[in-house]
């Protein structure tokens, strides 16, 4: 799915949905109460800019991925910009932590921009960046150096990497479907 670089946000239009990733098992669901912009949405027939990413970036963007699960959906979404078959032997294809294929994903992360927006990207966006070098928007970049994902969070949703959850957040556990 191919959305341009900080256009609105229209994906998923139910809302948010973050995964506590303590344990796996309870989601915080809400109306987003701030303004969504696209970044790494991308597609093979569609073209993206490339350079080369500060490595502290890169590093940050790999940890946000790990850490946070945004409106994680049903099966696989595989990276088209990779060669078909995928070669066994290109570290790109071995799996980084959370992921069943560096170049597979499913979901999003969110990462805070200035007050009151936030950027929605593919989880990809690392295998984008690291492996095909995708270079995002500078505001972006900023972004990711900015946010700590493993900051300290509300007491009251502890497993959810995001600082901006609003008071309306319904959390769910599993067993309560």
């Amino acid at each position: 799915m191919f959305y341009a670089d900080l256009s609105p946000y229209a994906y998923c239009d139910d809302g948010d949905e973050f995964t506590d990733l303590t344990d796996g098992m309870r989601f915080v669901s809400f109306r987003p109460v701030y303004e969504l912009s696209n970044v790494g949405w991308l597609e093979a027939d569609h073209s993206w800019t490339s350079g080369q990413a500060p490595r502290e970036f890169a590093h940050r963007l790999l940890a946000i991925v790990d850490a946070q699960q945004v409106n994680t959906m049903l099966g696989l979404h595989k990276c088209d910009l990779c060669p078909t078959p995928l070669p066994d032997s290109h570290p790109w294809y071995v799996p980084r932590p959370g992921d069943l294929l560096a170049s597979a994903g499913t979901g999003e992360i969110r990462v805070p921009g200035s007050l009151g927006a936030v950027f929605a990207a593919p989880r990809l966006i690392g295998h984008y960046v690291v492996d095909h070098g995708y270079l995002p928007p500078q505001s972006f970049i900023d972004a990711v150096l900015a946010f700590d994902p493993y900051g300290a969070w509300e007491a009251r949703f502890p497993g959810i990497r995001f600082p901006w959850l609003p008071d309306d957040a319904d959390l769910r556990h599993v067993d309560d479907e």
